[in-house]
């Protein structure tokens, strides 16, 4: 029965345990109970009430999943069991030979029950929960000490805030190893989103779940849809298990997502036979594996089996064998992205990889193919890097006949003949036209994503036409498309061309980080734009800006405000934002205003009590004021924790109002 509406501290309650059964349903089940528009909604009814009563804030809420203010860097976390690494294997002799060394050390004659587990190609965690609640994550970092990702983990949807008790009791401390992952088709898109922005490619999605996991900034990787498979355990007070599949049992209870493909295997054959099995079904995964993962189901028996170095001896890895092919560069073709950049990609002979055609492959940039030697005409190694992305692994010079030759990056523009050059201490070629139609397509696309100024229908064919017929020329062109010659153009009817016209429309109104983000600045992503967004009031601001205020700027350092400087400093680039402010665009600050730090700039100093570093940066932002990484005469407020160092000394010369952590919270009415 719902809470009644005037009763907020039931309601919100309510709503609270809704969300993550609904959380449970869909990302640890896979059974969804409702629409994904109905799911939006209780959080919204959520998030406003949380708003109007911040009495009843609390850390496991399902609101806090999006992320917080940027760390300045990751505290590290002592394991309390350290997490081991585990030995391969890579044939079913090397297999027999561990269950040998099984039977040697604990001298069994009788069956070994295993449990095996697909080998997730992830990034290893652990998971802290103290009566139920989350508290800590952090990565495996050296086995011993991992980097802490708390404010992260928080943000992955199957990591529960708070364990369930329904079908049994939570422990006192569970402490829960995983592994991280991002599915491969949510790999692509991510990787699709960053081609579309200027950015380098993921080379597979391991890297892109270790990258997503470990952004200073939690934001970002609440951006990325990242999942948790849990699989083993650390410390557990408050509860006994006899075997790992009891154990495995349990944490799906309390709510924790484990792999169903997981199985009890009563001998080494049942082992094999997964593993003949998952080998034959990894291309219909939705993740990827490169093998199976063997654990001796008794945990009376790993612990007298113990460890040897720095794995255990009752598990091992039996891995796959990396997915290969040869096949001979027909050549290679310099590709310009969106700021210029041109990248060597090989032209392959079509060769089948893990049941996949590839028919090319980037080389990266020009560094990589001398370091490799790879040629025109080269016979070549192939690889599917995380199984997804082909890259070359080598060349077989021995095998040359004579006829391959040496790529050398054009000196001109591949597309638009224009000037082609490399800067010191970059490893990129880029092309130097502003007019080039490579560039223009790639910045059409990257202001239109998701991202930046969300335009629905306007994909890749589409912005393709328009530049080829010159209907668009520069970014404010897109602001004065009509009717008449969107439907002119091939596949594009009256209604499609008035819903793209709507969304172009709608556009005008995005909030400044999105305007910031879509216009291209080098190094400027998501996370800056929103930090430059924070500071400006308006891309006039920025415009006028310095060197010396840039700085002041959180998540700008020396190299990001050379590249806006650069920027601002170009009057096309100048000419191209008053264009579209010509045309109607007029992006909206994503500051509140009105809070109790309105227009106000706040530093941190010193460690902090009773909130975290990142909480205390989310109160000035939701109180409509900025917060900077140093002193400066614009600084409004310096907060200082425990043991301020220079900052704090700092602020003092200037005659900056100090004020204590007490006294920051009753500030801001926390207290």
């Amino acid at each position: 029965m719902a809470a009644p509406k005037d009763d907020p501290a039931s309601e919100i309650r309510g709503l609270r345990e809704e969300i993550a059964r609904h959380d449970f349903q869909y990302y640890v089940l896979d059974q969804p109970e409702i629409s994904d528009a109905e799911y939006d909604r209780l959080l919204a009814r959520l998030v406003e009430l949380e708003k109007a009563h911040p009495e009843h804030a609390d850390p496991s809420s399902p609101t806090q999943r999006v992320g917080g203010q940027a760390a300045e860097k990751f505290g590290i976390v002592r394991h309390t069991v350290p997490m081991l690494s585990l030995a391969n294997a890579t044939s079913r002799g090397e297999v027999e030979e561990f269950e040998e060394r099984i039977r040697r050390f604990l001298k069994l004659e009788g069956p070994i029950e295993y449990v095996a587990e697909c080998k997730l190609d992830g990034i290893a965690v652990e998971v802290v929960y103290e009566d139920g609640r989350y508290v800590q994550g952090s990565t495996r970092g050296d086995g011993a000490n991992g980097e802490d990702v708390t404010a992260n983990l928080r943000t992955v949807r199957s990591v529960p805030l708070r364990l369930s008790a329904r079908e049994r009791p939570v422990p006192r401390r569970l402490e829960v190893r995983g592994e991280v992952i991002l599915p491969k088709e949510k790999f692509l898109e991510v990787n699709a989103e960053r081609v579309a922005r200027g950015e380098p490619e993921f080379a597979n999605p391991r890297n892109s779940a270790a990258g997503s996991l470990r952004q200073l900034d939690a934001r970002i990787t609440a951006s990325r849809p990242l999942e948790l498979f849990c699989h083993s355990a650390g410390i557990v007070d408050g509860f006994e298990a006899r075997t790992h599949w009891e154990f495995l049992a349990a944490c799906a209870e309390w709510g924790l997502r484990t792999n169903p493909r997981n199985r009890l295997c009563r001998s080494l054959e049942d082992v094999a036979a997964f593993y003949g099995e998952i080998g034959r079904a990894r291309d219909a995964l939705p993740y990827e594996i490169d093998g199976t993962v063997i654990k001796v189901n008794s945990l009376e028996l790993q612990r007298r089996l113990g460890e040897v170095s720095r794995s255990p001896r009752w598990a091992v890895a039996w891995k796959f064998r990396p997915r290969q092919a040869e096949t001979r560069i027909q050549e290679i073709v310099p590709s310009v992205g969106r700021t210029g950049v041109i990248t060597p990609i090989a032209a392959l002979d079509p060769v089948a990889v893990g049941g996949v055609t590839v028919s090319s492959a980037s080389l990266h940039n020009m560094d990589e193919v001398r370091r490799k030697d790879i040629r025109v005409g080269d016979e070549v190694l192939v690889e599917r890097a995380g199984d997804v992305i082909p890259y070359v692994v080598q060349s077989f010079p021995d095998r040359r006949t004579g006829r391959e030759h040496v790529f050398e990056m054009p000196a001109e523009c591949p597309v638009c003949r224009g000037n082609v050059e490399r800067r010191e201490n970059e490893v990129y070629y880029r092309c130097t036209n502003p007019s080039c139609p490579a560039k223009i397509e790639q910045r059409l696309r990257h202001w239109a994503s998701k991202s930046a100024m969300s335009i629905d229908g306007l994909g890749e064919k589409l912005v393709a036409q328009l530049v080829a017929r010159g209907i668009v020329r520069d970014l404010a062109d897109l602001y004065r498309l009509d009717v008449d010659r969107l439907v002119a153009l091939e596949r594009m009817g009256k209604k499609s061309a008035e819903n793209l016209l709507a969304g172009i429309e709608q556009s005008k109104q995005a909030t400044l980080d999105r305007f910031l983000h879509g216009l291209g600045i080098r190094h400027v992503g998501e996370t800056t734009a929103r930090a430059l967004a924070a500071h400006y009031e308006s891309a006039d601001d920025l415009l006028a800006t310095t060197e010396e205020e840039l700085l002041e700027v959180r998540d700008v350092g020396k190299e990001v405000a050379r590249t806006i400087l650069e920027y601002v400093a170009n009057p096309e680039n100048r000419a191209e934002v008053e264009r579209l402010q010509e045309a109607g665009v007029r992006p909206r600050t994503s500051t509140r205003r009105g809070g109790k730090l309105s227009g106000k700039r706040v530093v941190f100093t010193g460690s902090l009590g009773s909130v975290t570093r990142q909480e205390a940066q989310a109160i000035v932002e939701r109180e409509g004021g900025t917060t900077a990484s140093s002193v400066s005469k614009s600084v409004d407020l310096v907060v200082a924790g425990e043991a301020a160092g220079s900052k704090l000394k700092k602020a003092a010369e200037l005659g900056l109002r100090v004020v204590s952590e007490e006294e920051f919270l009753a500030l801001v009415g926390r207290r």
